[in-house]
Order: structure tokens, then C-alpha cells, then sequence
């Protein structure tokens, strides 16, 4: 398994992308999973009703105005109690949606982009934070502000700078009349919670968890309920075979060490990571291990976000991937994120390659 000809495959750790800030604003679109994704493909699981509760509000959000103040009741915590004596709620204007990873957030929150008229983005948290980093604070305000909805994915906050930022950023966004919707596996008021304790980062919190109306989405993990056990784990020589038959097939199979890509992930901006992923149909990654660093191990979660937005299926030998978080870090304050990513992993590897 070491002859060149045998590894004559592309290889990520090859790649060095890098991402302007005109290409990071071109690529403020739902991810291509997601070209189609409408309210009514939107498939609740009737073991839980805030799945069609939530789709119903985000329906009447992305519509007229008019449409979303009728909508009123709810809000926060108290998402789906009646109060038929009450009149309505001032609309807020953002929502949050908060729930565990697989319920179909992401779903919901290409949906409502779809369903919006007019001028509108859709990124994830770090892209969005990468943008202000290319252009500047005023240069990506002056890009996004007028836009009819911002769609933020994946709000998880790692840094309170970031928080600050992106607080910032909604609160001018919002007041010249964009509407915002959010995703994450936590509530805003508790976002960071547990990881930082700073007066000002709370402060942020709070800020900006005034301007969103939260649903509580509950259920389970869609990529989980046809698949159980860990990550697939392919032998040498049935991965041999995996580069032969994609090979075979004219479409391109990378082949990699995996701890060459976690070195490689070090020098390239998270916000470039999807470059690194064009004209490729299948990852593969050789002699798999345990990841102990906290800093390597995040930067790859954020990498197979991007590798599950492409929907590119993962072939891999050694350890499974399903497996790698150790040092406690599973039990630590990015549970979550590790938790969302062994979920991602998990589908990735079970997954078929393009006929």
C-alpha cells in the first residue's frame, strides 16, 4: 500500500486555498444539499410536535408581515402555549432555532431562505465571521445590511471576540430591517455557558438573545435513525479497491494520512476549507487515530461540516472516525459540536459514492 502508483490520487494536503472576500459573499447560499429544501419537504416526525410547530412559525415569519404579527403567541421558552386572552407579541426580528443536531434545523433554515423575497444570505457562523475578517467590520455591513433575511447556521460561539462580534453585527443588521434567522444546540442564554464566565461576554448574550423569539425543536438524530454503530472502517485492501472502483468510475477519490490532513488544516483559514473539497467525489483517509489536541480536533469538526454540506462520502482505514475525540474532550464544553460531528461521520462513512 505505499508503491506511488497506488497513491496516485489527488490529495487534500496538496490543496492551498485561499477565499476573498467577494468569493466569501458569492458563496452565502445554502449549502447544495439543500438547493430544494421547502417547508413543504420539510418532513416533521409526528412523535414530536414542535418539529411541525416550528415549521408552521418559520413559514409565517418568511412571509409578509403582516402574516408573521398574526402569528403571535409562543415566544421563547413558552413556544406553542395558547394565551387567547393575551393580543400578540411584538414580532422580534430573529428567530432561534434551538435543538439537538438531525432534527432538521438546517432544513428549516434553507426553507425559510427559499421562501424569502428580495436580497438574502445564508452562512454559517464562521463564514460570516471570516467575511468581517476579509473585509472588515464596515466593508461587510456595507455587503449585508439592506438584506431581507440573514440566515446564520451553526451559531456555536468558541470565543467571546467572536460573540461580541457577531452581536454587534445583528444589532446594526436588525435595525436597518433585516430579519435574522439562527441555528444552534443551544439556547442563546446559554450559549458559552460553562466555558466562559467574563461580565461582558454574558452581557453580549443577553443583548442578543432580546432580539430572537427561540423554538425548542425536539427529536432524533434523522442521519442516525437507519444507521447504528460507529463509523465504517475499511481494510487495506478493501480500501485499495475503494480508489480503484471510484477511479474506474471517472471521478475523483483524494487519498490521504490522516494525520498529513490534520497537519494540513493548521495552515489553511477554516472559511477556505470548502475549497479544499472541489471536483472531489470521495474522501479517503489512511491509518486513522485518536485526535488528543483540542485545537486539531475542532478545526477538523469544522472541516466534515464542510464535507457534509458536499454530501462526499468518506472511505478511511485505522481507527474509526466515529472514535477519535479522546482525551476527555467528548465530556468537555464542545460536547456538542463533537457530538454533532461523530453524527456527521457516522452518515458520511455508511454513505454510497455518486452512480
Amino acid at each position: 500500500m505505499s508503491s506511488d502508483k497506488q497513491h496516485s490520487a489527488a490529495r487534500l494536503v496538496d490543496r492551498r486555498p485561499s477565499v476573498s472576500g467577494t468569493e466569501l459573499v458569492a458563496t452565502l447560499v445554502p449549502p447544495p444539499q439543500f438547493d430544494h429544501a421547502s417547508f413543504d419537504s420539510y418532513r416533521p416526525d409526528a412523535d414530536y410536535p414542535s418539529q411541525a410547530e416550528a415549521r408552521d412559525l418559520l413559514r409565517s415569519f418568511a412571509g409578509p408581515a403582516k402574516a408573521a404579527q398574526r402569528s403571535g403567541g409562543g415566544g421563547f421558552f413558552g413556544f406553542g402555549r395558547k394565551k387567547p386572552a393575551e393580543a400578540p407579541a411584538p414580532t422580534k426580528p430573529g428567530v432561534y432555532l434551538d435543538g439537538g443536531f438531525g432534527v432538521g434545523k438546517t432544513h428549516l433554515l434553507a426553507a425559510t431562505w427559499h421562501a424569502t423575497a428580495g436580497r438574502k444570505y445564508f452562512g454559517t457562523f464562521i463564514e460570516y465571521t471570516a467575511l468581517v475578517g476579509a473585509l472588515g467590520y464596515s466593508g461587510a455591513v456595507g455587503v449585508l445590511q439592506g438584506a431581507k433575511l440573514i440566515c446564520i447556521d451553526e451559531f456555536e460561539l468558541d470565543d467571546p471576540g467572536d460573540t461580541m462580534l457577531m452581536t454587534r453585527l445583528i444589532g446594526d443588521l436588525t435595525s436597518s430591517g433585516s430579519k435574522i434567522v439562527a441555528t444552534s444546540n443551544t439556547p442563546p442564554n446559554a450559549l458559552g455557558e460553562g466555558r466562559f464566565a467574563a461580565s461582558d461576554f454574558m452581557r453580549e448574550i443577553q443583548a442578543m438573545s432580546d432580539r430572537f423569539r427561540t423554538i425548542r425543536i425536539d427529536g432524533v438524530d434523522y442521519r442516525q435513525r437507519d444507521i447504528e454503530g460507529d463509523a465504517r472502517v475499511l481494510s487495506e485492501d478493501a480500501y485499495r479497491f475503494a480508489l480503484a472502483d471510484v477511479a474506474a468510475a471517472g471521478d475523483r477519490m483524494t487519498d490521504d494520512s490522516f494525520s498529513e490532513l490534520i497537519d494540513h488544516l493548521a495552515t489553511v483559514h477554516p472559511s477556505a476549507y470548502s475549497g479544499l473539497l472541489g471536483g472531489v467525489q470521495c474522501i479517503g483517509l489512511r491509518d486513522v487515530s485518536e485526535l488528543t489536541d483540542q485545537s486539531a480536533a475542532l478545526r477538523f469538526v469544522a472541516f466534515i461540516d464542510r464535507v457534509y454540506d458536499a454530501q462526499i462520502p468518506i472511505r478511511a482505514t485505522g481507527l474509526s472516525l466515529t472514535s477519535i475525540f479522546g482525551g476527555g474532550m467528548i465530556d468537555g464544553g464542545y460536547r456538542k459540536k463533537y457530538l454533532r460531528c461523530i453524527s456527521r461521520l457516522n452518515a458520511l462513512t455508511a454513505s454510497e459514492t455518486a452512480a
